[in-house]
């Protein structure tokens, strides 16, 4: 009778941890935010701000030489934002800001000579995609295609004429930074317009920046003569990964090296997350500062990794929620805090933990609206 009794209360036991295992695994950690919290919540609140802040630096009585790309970052954040939102009338006001470059502040845009100032093209690639107005596409295309084109102007080197000939970009440097700024305007342009060419371009400059700069460690030097593993350097990387993946076709011949390189950075972001959910300034170092910017790249690549499948649900997706609220937090009247002033390479550890911790940066404004859209997808 004892021994019945037992093999029914195993039964049970094994009855109810079956019942309950489904539901464990089926949480979703990237929804279900605290009022006030959610994607839709903030994205809107960063937007709107973004709004007032491009209008007033478009017009100002002296505005910058040009469009630098912290803006045109955030700009196309904003973009992404308000079309996944369907916010019509943030849409239009994104679109009528555009309209000084046109007319009196034709100046402003960017000559695509550099990599800072050819990732301008994501704005009109985004803006044609809403509008379906051919100025922006036929803007935007120029600008990828000169990318690829013959170097020119008083910043094309010997070293742009060796890529050049390779077949890669005459912008390259072989800097981080690099593989948000050419890759995102060569998907965009293949997003856009269809042509598999802008595609085969970015794939071909991400594998030799993969192979020519990732540590066994899986994060990445700022560049070859710089050995620390900067956090918002590290961030475009893990940022342009992330949207090469969004795009590349599973038989794509490039995809098993990008996400083979995808993962080990995450593995390695992983192990450095803060108690607190944050990045830091150098990402392996525990007594450096933690930092907005770098954290919000690296929480949108969490994010899009668990929703598509790339990373375990269940070991990054508490990460991410973590990270999304860790990084909200430091949210000052739609400002966010601790963001790494804007940063050269230099072989000075001392030179990256004494950055500038700025508030309202651009640079850590956008990453905010990029996690806020990944949660919406």
């Amino acid at each position: 009778m004892r021994k019945k009794r037992i093999i029914e209360l195993s039964v049970i036991i094994c009855c109810f941890a079956f019942t309950q295992l489904p539901a464990q695994k089926s949480r979703d950690y990237l929804k279900n935010f605290p009022k006030g919290d959610s994607p839709q919540e903030i994205g809107k609140r960063i937007a709107d701000h973004f709004v007032g802040t491009l209008n007033s630096f478009l017009i100002q009585d002296k505005p910058p030489h040009y469009v630098h790309y912290p803006v045109t970052i955030t700009w196309f954040g904003s973009l992404e934002f308000a079309a996944i939102t369907k916010d019509k009338t943030l849409q239009q006001e994104l679109a009528d800001a555009f309209q000084p470059l046109e007319g009196n502040r034709a100046s402003m845009l960017p000559v695509p000579d550099h990599v800072d100032f050819a990732v301008f093209g994501i704005v009109p690639f985004a803006l044609y995609r809403q509008t379906h107005d051919k100025k922006y596409l036929n803007l935007a295309t120029s600008y990828a295609d000169k990318q690829w084109g013959k170097p020119f102007g008083k910043k094309a080197t010997p070293t742009s004429y060796y890529y050049y000939k390779k077949g890669f970009s005459w912008e390259t440097r072989m800097w981080i930074d690099d593989m948000y700024m050419i890759t995102s305007l060569q998907t965009q342009a293949y997003l856009t317009t269809g042509k598999k060419i802008y595609l085969h371009r970015a794939a071909k400059e991400m594998t030799h920046y993969l192979d020519s700069l990732q540590q066994p460690n899986g994060l990445f030097y700022h560049a070859p003569d710089v050995p620390f593993f900067w956090g918002r350097g590290n961030g475009w990387m893990a940022v342009g990964m992330t949207e090469m993946l969004r795009v590349l076709p599973k038989n794509s011949p490039d995809r098993p090296r990008i996400l083979k390189g995808y993962r080990s950075m995450m593995q390695a972001l992983l192990k450095y997350q803060a108690p607190t959910g944050m990045w830091r300034q150098l990402v392996d170092d525990a007594t450096a500062w933690e930092e907005t910017s770098a954290t919000g790249m690296f929480t949108y690549a969490f994010i899009t990794g668990v929703k598509e499948g790339w990373l375990d649900k269940d070991t990054y997706g508490p990460a991410a929620r973590k990270a999304w609220l860790a990084l909200i937090s430091y949210i000052d009247n739609n400002n966010i805090r601790n963001v790494c002033e804007g940063t050269n390479k230099k072989n000075d550890r001392q030179y990256y933990l004494n950055r500038k911790k700025n508030t309202g940066d651009l640079h850590g404004q956008a990453p905010l609206l990029w996690c806020a859209t990944a949660l919406l997808r």
